[in-house]
């Protein structure tokens, strides 16, 4: 299974390296990244695999939010099938 990762925020140094450590923790498998930097801001996606996730869907979510709180960033994860859905008119 799929999911997209979304982080926004202003731009520090190892964003990057701290997400995808995250993931590698807990079997994540980072498949796409694409990022940019709109003046002060950070903006990536994250096309992941979750197949093999050690720990259930939510928790890993709930991970993923405190990283952002703790770096001051928005952090989310949405399994693809729900982005896809939500994205189509």
């Amino acid at each position: 299974m799929r999911a997209i990762i979304t982080v926004v925020g202003h731009d520090t140094v190892g964003i990057l390296s701290k997400v995808s450590t995250e993931c590698a923790e807990n079997n994540v498998n980072v498949m796409e990244v694409t990022q940019s930097i709109l003046s002060d801001l950070f903006c990536m996606i994250m096309l992941v695999d979750v197949t093999n996730l050690k720990k259930p869907f939510g928790e890993f979510s709930d991970l993923l939010g405190e990283l952002g709180e703790k770096e001051n960033l928005n952090i989310r994860i949405m399994r693809e099938d729900l982005f896809n859905s939500m994205h189509r008119i």
